[in-house]
């Protein structure tokens, strides 16, 4: 393994403190989806499906707001935008463990739409910090730190809700979400290089400019590969579930979780650029036979790991073509819209996972996912050349934009 890559990434002035904020500052936004489907059903004793009526209601919030808010950073700079997310923040938390169901709803279509935009700021400032030849292990980093996030967070939410209340796990949520603003706030780790200069007061770059074939074609890559991570969450607890294993989800999980990683340190340390599109394809291929394990725990880890491999090196090959597609005065919007992409990708696979294990044996689950993701990236394999949307190792014309 190459580890030659790293180390020259992360001697980079600022890259190993961006990381380093980047977990804790996403711990808590991993967490929140958690949090409120447990205080739906534990403390305002509503549904699952009026839980997951709320969680929808954040996403759609959320991915309205990201590109709202990247071109507000654009724009203005990041430090207003953060004291304005981090005091919406702070209402919506603070309030919502004293919300009916209604007002909850409501409310969390606006804390949605000014959530805080961690993901999307970590990934536009590991554009300026890192030249365009060494992003590919500083994205990789990225998306292996997404994992231990996500490994983090939502545990937290589920045993402090068990231990305590699912109220104190809100509350909990809101506290971490103010203080990664306030952590980010102080870092005020940078948008643009020394050499990209910002855009001119009222000047603005036509989106018809940038927001090209194939820049869309990236977002759907992205897009399609959480909607399989996101069915592919739902499906393993399905088919647990069904064959009396469901015990032994955490440690299905923690096996999921370890392959992405592995597979995003490899990713990073090749000598190739690799194609999303591509390496969606290939997520999407591994994932369709997940389910013929059936529900023997050990069986189904197994099966998981050729899908697993692939999940942190399409996350993080999808944000390193945003940043070198996108011109730095409009990254952050394009950041805000890959962020939208992946939030709506995993809002439809979890419900798509669910409804098809609901009427069917749950190892069909893993097939919907796979198929549907398969679909939405052969438009996009069928209308932009590999080389393209991989941004191979020439990538001379792009990074120069």
């Amino acid at each position: 393994m190459r580890m030659a890559p790293y180390r020259q990434a992360l001697a980079l002035p600022g890259v190993l403190r961006l990381l380093a904020v980047s977990i804790l500052a996403r711990i808590p936004n991993t967490a929140a989806g958690v949090a409120l489907t447990l205080y739906v059903v534990l403390e305002l004793r509503r549904g699952y499906a009026a839980a997951g009526l709320v969680g929808t209601a954040l996403t759609v919030g959320g991915a309205i707001g990201a590109p709202l808010l990247g071109r507000l950073i654009d724009r203005h700079g990041l430090r207003p935008v953060l004291a304005g997310s981090v005091c919406a923040q702070a209402a919506f938390w603070g309030c919502a463990q004293a919300l009916p169901y209604p007002g909850l709803l409501v409310a969390a279509v606006v804390g949605g739409l000014l959530t805080l935009p961690v993901f999307s700021v970590i990934r536009q400032s590991l554009a300026a910090l890192v030249p365009p030849e060494q992003r590919r292990p500083a994205y990789a980093l990225d998306s292996m730190s997404v994992e231990v996030s996500f490994m983090i967070g939502p545990a937290l939410a589920v045993g402090l809700a068990t231990a305590v209340s699912a109220r104190a796990a809100i509350l909990m949520v809101g506290a971490g979400l103010v203080g990664a603003g306030l952590l980010l706030f102080a870092v005020n780790p940078p948008i643009r290089a020394l050499h990209e200069t910002p855009p001119q007061a009222g000047v603005r770059v036509p989106r018809r400019q940038w927001l090209t074939p194939r820049l869309l074609g990236v977002f759907a890559a992205g897009g399609a590969a959480t909607l399989v991570l996101g069915g592919t969450d739902v499906a393993l607890v399905a088919t647990l579930r069904e064959s009396g294993q469901l015990a032994y989800t955490g440690v299905v999980l923690v096996a999921w979780g370890a392959y992405s990683l592995a597979g995003g340190f490899a990713y990073g340390a090749t000598r190739r650029t690799l194609p999303p599109v591509g390496l969606m394809m290939l997520l999407a291929v591994a994932t369709i036979p997940v389910g013929v394990g059936g529900g023997t725990w050990w069986l189904l880890g197994l099966a998981l790991l050729p899908a697993g491999m692939l999940c942190a090196p399409t996350i993080a090959a999808t944000a390193d073509a945003v940043s070198r597609l996108a011109p730095a005065a409009v990254r952050g919007e394009a950041m805000g819209l890959h962020g939208s992409a992946m939030t709506v990708g995993m809002a439809v696979g979890a419900p798509l996972a669910g409804a098809v294990a609901d009427v069917a044996d749950p190892a069909w689950a893993f097939v919907a996912i796979g198929t549907v993701g398969l679909l939405v990236a052969l438009p996009v394999l069928a209308y932009q050349t590999p080389t393209i949307l991989g941004l191979s190792n020439d990538t001379t014309g792009m990074s120069s934009r």
